[in-house]
């Protein structure tokens, strides 16, 4: 009663047990890699929460650096414009007094321009005076006055 182009019952049967005990490993395997992958995610679930928080200590260490260099840079540039505004005051005293010294030259040559153009007037007088002889006392007198003065402008 068997027919060769149908498998007897005995290998539909072994087939079948071969069948469930690969599915039955199959199952297993599953198992394990489910269990596997759930290690792995809760890992990394846990890394990711823990470079989470490293990750925030450090923005709010870059934040309070941030705040001290931003601090430093404005106490150096109130620094700078402190120096400057200082140099800028001494450069104007130290110009103030230059003009003051150039006006006070000036004054002093000027007298000096004065007095030398008047010397000029009574050499002038004074030669006359020679070429004519005059013997009042008041000729006397302004040549005294001339000699002096030409004495002064000399020095």
């Amino acid at each position: 009663m068997s027919n060769p182009g149908f498998p007897g019952c005995r290998t539909i049967s072994q087939h079948l047990n071969d069948l469930k005990k690969e599915n039955f490993s199959l199952k297993l395997r599953i198992y394990f890699l489910e269990e596997k992958i759930q290690q792995k995610f809760e890992e990394s679930s846990d890394d990711v929460h823990r470079r989470n928080i490293e990750l925030k200590v450090e923005v709010e260490s870059l934040k309070n650096e941030l705040e001290e260099k931003q601090q430093l840079l404005d106490k150096a540039l109130s620094t700078a414009e402190s120096l400057s505004n200082q140099n800028e005051a001494e450069l104007q005293r130290h110009l103030a007094d230059r003009q003051e010294e150039i006006s006070h030259m000036q004054e002093i040559l000027e007298t000096k321009v004065q007095l030398l153009q008047e010397v000029q007037r009574q050499k002038h007088t004074i030669t006359h005076i020679y070429k004519y002889p005059v013997t009042s006392s008041s000729s006397l007198e302004l040549w005294k006055s001339c000699s002096m003065k030409m004495k002064t402008c000399l020095c």
